[in-house]
C-alpha cells in the first residue's frame, strides 16, 4: 500500500513539471559587434608611492590632459582597475562626461577586461581603458592587435594607444597626451649636416 502511494506520487510530481524548453543557441557569429569597437587605453597618470596609490600633482595635470584630449572622443564607457590611482586617471572624464564606468582586474592576459565588455554588452562602442605598465602590451595582444611598443618604461606616463578592433584582428595608432615636454614622446636627435654650413 504504501509502496503504491510513493509510486503514484513520483508520477505524479513528474507530471506536474513544466516541460523545459530547448534553448536557441545564437551563434557568436550573428552578433555583429562581438570583439568590436574603438578602444583608447592608457596607462594611469603619474603616482605617489605604495601599491594603492593616489596620483601626485603631475598625475593629476596628466588626468586633466587625458580629459581635454579625449572630451570630444565620444567614449560611451570607462573601464578601470580597482587601483585609486586608475579610477583617478579617468576622474575628470568620468565625472565631467557623466560617463559610466566599470572595473576589471588586472592580468597579463586580457581575460578579465575582455569578459566584463562582453558581460557588459559594450562590445561595438568606443571605450576608455586605463591600465599598468605591464598590463598594456599583454592586453593588446589579448584584444588579438599588435602592440606598436616592445614595454612600457617605469616613467612613461604618456602613451595614448587607439585600437580600431575588428573581429578578425584590428590597427593600434600610438599617440601621446600630456604637457608639452612630454606630449611627442621620444625625443630624436637631429641629423648632423654631413657638410659644413657656409657663413
Amino acid at each position: 500500500m504504501k509502496l503504491g502511494k510513493l509510486v503514484a506520487m513520483v508520477g505524479l510530481m513528474a507530471s506536474c513539471q513544466a516541460q523545459e524548453k530547448p534553448k536557441t543557441i545564437i551563434p557568436v557569429s550573428e552578433d555583429s559587434t562581438f570583439l568590436t569597437g574603438t578602444i583608447f587605453m592608457v596607462r594611469h597618470a603619474e603616482k605617489n608611492p605604495g601599491a594603492d596609490s593616489t596620483l601626485t600633482a603631475e598625475g593629476y595635470q596628466r588626468a586633466g590632459d587625458l580629459y581635454r584630449t579625449l572630451r570630444d572622443s565620444g567614449i560611451q564607457k570607462i573601464y578601470c582597475t580597482p587601483y585609486i590611482r586608475s579610477w583617478q586617471t579617468a576622474d575628470s572624464l568620468r565625472i565631467f562626461g557623466k560617463i559610466d564606468t566599470a572595473m576589471y582586474i588586472p592580468d597579463t592576459t586580457g581575460e578579465s577586461l575582455i569578459y566584463e565588455i562582453t558581460r557588459r554588452h559594450d562590445w561595438g562602442k568606443r571605450l576608455l581603458v586605463v591600465g599598468h605598465s605591464n598590463t598594456l602590451i599583454p592586453l593588446m595582444e589579448g584584444l588579438g592587435v599588435k602592440p606598436p611598443v616592445d614595454s612600457i618604461g617605469d616613467k612613461k606616463f604618456n602613451y595614448l594607444f587607439t585600437i580600431l578592433k575588428r573581429r578578425d584582428g584590428g590597427t593600434v595608432k600610438v599617440g601621446f597626451y600630456g604637457d608639452a615636454a612630454d606630449a611627442k614622446g621620444p625625443q630624436m636627435k637631429p641629423a648632423q649636416p654631413t657638410t659644413k654650413p657656409r657663413s
